[in-house]
């Protein structure tokens, strides 16, 4: 079996890391900084921890498989899982408020009809069915199988049956989330429900294809998870799989190169000058520092012929508020409440882009995880506010946090009782200070089908025979489950070959 260097520590290299280990490769991993998890990190101080990414686990199977496939202990040994219900709380701009039971169409179907009026959960049912067409369509090819050579058949095709909208003796068909909203779900407020799951991701409904009903559809079929301690204890539980297998880690290791020889991948070169052989090379970094790793040996990765995101243009990060609280929370507090934007059209407009004379009151999600291991104890309450807003927003500027920061917390107070006289202390995160380093707030969206493949990943192969990229900037894309099923397909071409396709 060969030698295998792994660049970085997030969720995807760490499962793929396990899995190569599983199957007999000596595999060691370079982490630039001094821990592992990449965007799922933690913050501590004075008795609070907070999740400084994800807060949630979509699709826990694939991290339960993970654990099956790489030893006999199951994930559920190793972390507690809990089920979120209900699901979230949503706070419309007119001041409408639902709560939606977690996995229940029944449930959401009524929650719907009661808050917004007869018809409206129907409405959102008979999308959910449509929703759930597009994900038996769209799984395989985007979620289990490397990227299709011929990936323009997934960039050209809408997958989502939308229902014809007739206007002005026009026939016309949804072909972006906005559309849906506007023509299928006809109520701002469905609309608003429908636009946040793309928000969460960073993308705007204007222009994301309409096969992004699936990210809807993934939560209500599978369910919204928490990892009791917080998500930073799942990042934990992959890291000691991987060392139980015997992967080696070197933490403050920064790679300043990847090597090549007769024209493969050889090995990596180290900030220090250390040259380490490597059979293969496995990247868990974004497509442009994986370019710049590569330029020494030649080989200009972003002119290759597989599809590649716009990394030059500025991303949408996550700008983050931390909130230590006195008092603990009230009884029957919702885990997660999303506060939706006062001018949804705005926030559109702008994509939450705050400053100016008009700054944008964004989308407001609200974390409050009744859990023991997040604060000094039952008399306080750890909370985390976050909205995705723009990477190129005036940073610089002290103003625009603080105008920031005063906006996400009014939002909350729909959300957290008495926030402002609870209030003991706050800390702040922005986008700027992360994006491209996988650390927190960083955001990129599944692998969507449909829009001239602007939506979908740099393929898990590469230019250079030996080298493969993994985690949430290739394929499949951002999020966790999507970062362990990239893990899985590296590990399976390593493992099995070019010819690899997935499970059965």
């Amino acid at each position: 079996m060969g030698r295998i260097a792994v660049i970085g520590a997030g969720m995807g290299a760490m499962a793929a890391a396990a899995r190569l280990a599983v199957a007999g490769h000596r595999v060691t991993v370079y982490e630039r900084t001094e821990t592992y998890g990449g965007g799922v990190g933690r913050f501590e101080r004075d008795g609070f921890a907070f999740d400084t990414g994800p807060g949630l686990l979509p699709l826990p199977a694939v991290y339960r498989d993970l654990f099956v496939k790489t030893g006999k202990e199951p994930l559920e040994d190793q972390v507690e899982l809990v089920q979120v219900d209900p699901s979230a709380r949503h706070v419309f701009a007119d001041g409408t408020e639902v709560t939606l039971p977690n996995a229940s169409r029944a449930g959401v179907v009524t929650a719907l009809d009661e808050a917004l009026g007869a018809g409206a959960g129907q409405r959102w049912g008979d999308f959910l069915v449509r929703a759930r067409e597009t994900w038996d369509r769209t799984r395989r090819p985007l979620l289990e199988e490397p990227l299709w050579p011929n990936w323009q058949v997934l960039a050209e095709r809408e997958p989502y049956p939308s229902v014809p909208h007739k206007k002005l003796l026009r026939t016309r068909r949804a072909g972006t989330l906005a559309e849906i909203g506007a023509w299928e779900l006809r109520d701002e407020r469905l609309a608003a429900l429908l636009n946040s799951h793309a928000l969460a991701h960073g993308l705007n409904p204007r222009d994301t294809p309409a096969s992004a009903a699936v990210l809807p559809y993934l939560e209500h079929a599978f369910g919204t998870w928490y990892v009791r301690g917080g998500i930073r204890e799942l990042a934990r539980a992959v890291y000691e799989r991987c060392v139980r297998r015997r992967v080696d880690f070197v933490f403050g290791a920064e790679v300043t190169a990847v090597l090549a020889k007769d024209g493969r991948a050889a090995g990596v070169e180290l900030a220090d000058g250390s040259v380490i052989d490597a059979d293969h090379v496995v990247a868990g970094v974004d497509p442009v520092r994986l370019d710049a790793l590569t330029r020494l040996t030649g080989c200009r990765l972003d002119a290759d012929d597989d599809v590649r995101a716009d990394t030059e243009a500025a991303r949408p990060g996550r700008f983050t508020v931390l909130l230590a609280l006195r008092g603990g929370p009230e009884a029957g507090a919702a885990h997660r409440t999303i506060v939706h934007a006062p001018d949804g059209e705005t926030e559109l407009d702008l994509l939450a882009a705050p400053g100016g004379d008009r700054p944008v009151r964004p989308t407001v999600t609200v974390l409050r995880p009744d859990d023991p291991a997040l604060r000094p104890d039952d008399d306080h309450e750890s909370v985390v506010l976050s909205a995705v807003l723009s990477t190129d927003a005036g940073w610089e500027s002290d103003r625009t946090a603080r105008v920031c920061t005063d906006f996400l917390l009014e939002a909350a107070e729909a959300a957290v009782p008495g926030l402002r006289e609870r209030l003991i202390w706050h800390e702040t995160r922005l986008p700027e200070q992360v994006t491209g380093t996988g650390g927190f707030g960083e955001i990129s969206a599944p692998a969507l089908a449909a829009g001239k493949g602007r939506f979908l990943h740099p393929a898990n192969t590469t230019r250079m025979p030996g080298l493969f990229r993994v985690g949430g900037r290739s394929h499949p894309g951002g999020g966790l489950p999507h970062a362990g099923m990239s893990g899985a397909l590296v590990a399976g071409l390593i493992v099995e070959g070019p010819e690899f396709r997935g499970s059965q």
